[in-house]
């Protein structure tokens, strides 16, 4: 299974969510899934924020080699989900790809993740807030990460 995250930049949002579901799998030991996250105006090789970067360390994540990619420039045909940060990310990557629409969700919105305390369907932008607007997009992103590791693997014991 191949599983895409996609933000704006590939800098914030997506590039955590991405090393995070990695760490996440691995210690696991959930195998099978590849990771790939992009920025639908992403600068090819742009390095994450240096915020992102010490949130993750938080979480025993190290991202100094994360490089972005920009989603055109992507392996994006090739996945079997994609996750957004936002339903604008959805619409645009829809647009652009109108064949993927039925493995395109938000992230939010193909977990099931209700909170009321936080935006329904987007993970808000953290580039240019402090450290704690990263904290809880982050923590955010975490949930999400549960919950979908909770529901590939309910997939995994249905087709067995």
């Amino acid at each position: 299974m191949n599983i895409m995250f996609i933000c704006t930049g590939n800098i914030c949002r997506s590039a955590m969510a991405h090393w995070l579901f990695e760490k996440k799998l691995e210690e696991k030991r959930i195998g099978n899934i590849q990771v790939f996250s992009s920025g639908i105006y992403a600068s090819i090789g742009d390095t994450p924020t240096y915020e992102a970067k010490r949130v993750m360390e938080e979480y025993g994540v190290n991202m100094k080699h994360h490089r972005a990619t920009n989603t055109r420039y992507s392996d994006i045909e090739k996945m079997d989900l994609i996750l957004c940060a936002t339903a604008s990310h959805k619409n645009e990557v829809i647009n652009m790809y109108p064949n993927l629409k039925d493995k395109v969700f938000t992230m939010k919105e193909y977990v099931n993740y209700n909170r009321e305390y936080h935006d329904s369907i987007n993970i808000k932008d953290p580039w240019g807030y402090d450290i704690d607007t990263y904290r809880s997009c982050i923590a955010e992103i975490d949930e999400c990460l549960d919950l979908l590791i909770e529901k590939i693997l309910e997939e995994r014991n249905k087709n067995k």
